[in-house]
């Protein structure tokens, strides 16, 4: 952020001074929106790179679940009626989707893309702005 602002003379003509605010609120107008441009660039960048590791995991472990699966309600058939050792698989399956989707939904509830910095700095600037006002 560049601070380039300057106390009025006491000999400018209130259009020089209302020029002067002009272009002072719009150079901070813009510092505001490159703070918040690259505040949240980082965040998704980052949430990007998450989200194609999460996507190879999750097709990975797909994979990995429909032939283990398999085998257990294979290994359950010795024991008891085909019919039943894929029912029992596939409980345990949906109770462990139960749990993810529960777990999911919280996490995704606890999630905040504000860019906070940029509201921070507003906030002070209006601080300042009405202190200068007095």
């Amino acid at each position: 952020m560049t601070e380039t602002y300057r106390t009025p003379d006491s000999d400018q003509s209130l259009g020089d001074l209302a020029g002067q605010l002009t272009s002072e609120v719009g150079a901070l107008f813009s510092d505001h929106l490159q703070l918040a441009r690259v505040e949240m660039t980082e965040d998704l960048r980052k949430a990007g790179k998450g989200a194609g590791m999460m996507g190879g995991a999750a097709v990975s472990g797909w994979i990995a679940a429909l032939l283990l699966s398999m085998a257990l309600a294979w290994g359950l058939a010795e024991l008891v009626k085909t019919w039943l050792a894929f029912l029992i698989v596939g409980v345990l399956w949906a109770i462990a989707a139960a749990v993810m989707a529960i777990r999911g939904r919280r996490q995704l509830d606890q999630t905040d893309l504000r860019p906070e910095a940029t509201i921070d700095e507003i906030a002070r600037d209006k601080e300042w702005i009405g202190g200068r006002r007095t």
